[in-house]
């Protein structure tokens, strides 16, 4: 069976998008948590994650003797996965066109957007609204991030009809799952259709599960201020 590491739901961004996909198409796995008490190489996260995985970070896919780390990666991995053992699900688009572009999307995402990474980490048990109200007017770079997504989001609906970004739930949609929490925890403006899109994943099983593990988990970091407890 598949076996995925991951870090504190409310949290780890990373970790979601692949737990996301797997829980969403019915794709059975066991989950490891490596709950974060810190990222330091004393840190019992970082030698857990270490001995699992050469750099010492989550999520990490582990199938066999196989490992596999870097969201990217594993998404790749999962897609292949699902065509010879759950056929009848499309984890990419079946489309030669819109797969290419959901996988542009996701690049984008996997490189980009540092501003709002960075000025609204993700903690979804939060209501934020002052604090993304006062980024977006102190930070240029997380307003043209912002204003990026949304363009991206209403192109890519436009093209499909929806009611995802590619029709069907795909990997994209779960690879701007969590970029959906910093929106709604931070409460940054967004048109209609595309709150109307937000509330559709939030919505989905696969996020649905993930929000409800981080409303439920009982340790939260209380050390460091990307991930300090927000009431």
């Amino acid at each position: 069976m598949l076996k995925l590491a991951i870090g504190n739901k409310n949290y780890s961004s990373w970790s979601m998008r692949p737990w996301v996909l797997l829980r969403q198409f019915g794709i059975p796995f066991e989950e490891v948590m490596l709950r974060f008490d810190g990222f330091g190489p004393e840190s019992r996260f970082k030698q857990a994650a270490t001995r699992l995985s050469p750099v010492g970070k989550v999520p990490v896919l582990l199938h066999g003797d196989l490992v596999v780390w870097d969201t990217l990666a594993i998404a790749e991995y999962l897609a292949e996965y699902a065509a010879e053992h759950f056929p009848e699900h499309a984890l990419w688009p079946r489309d030669q066109a819109a797969r290419a572009r959901a996988r542009s999307l996701c690049a984008e995402m996997h490189s980009g957007f540092g501003a709002l990474r960075s000025a609204c980490p993700m903690n979804i048990e939060a209501a934020l609204p002052e604090v993304g109200a006062r980024v977006l007017a102190e930070q240029p770079g997380v307003a043209t991030d912002l204003a990026r997504i949304v363009t991206m989001w209403r192109d890519a609906l436009a093209a499909s009809a929806g009611p995802f970004l590619f029709g069907s739930f795909s990997i994209a949609d779960a690879y701007y799952a969590p970029v959906v929490a910093r929106l709604r925890s931070y409460a940054l403006p967004v048109p209609a259709e595309v709150a109307a899109y937000m509330d559709r994943v939030w919505a989905s099983p696969g996020v649905a599960a993930w929000v409800q593990g981080a409303l439920a988990e009982a340790e939260y970091l209380d050390f460091e201020e990307p991930y300090r407890r927000h009431r």
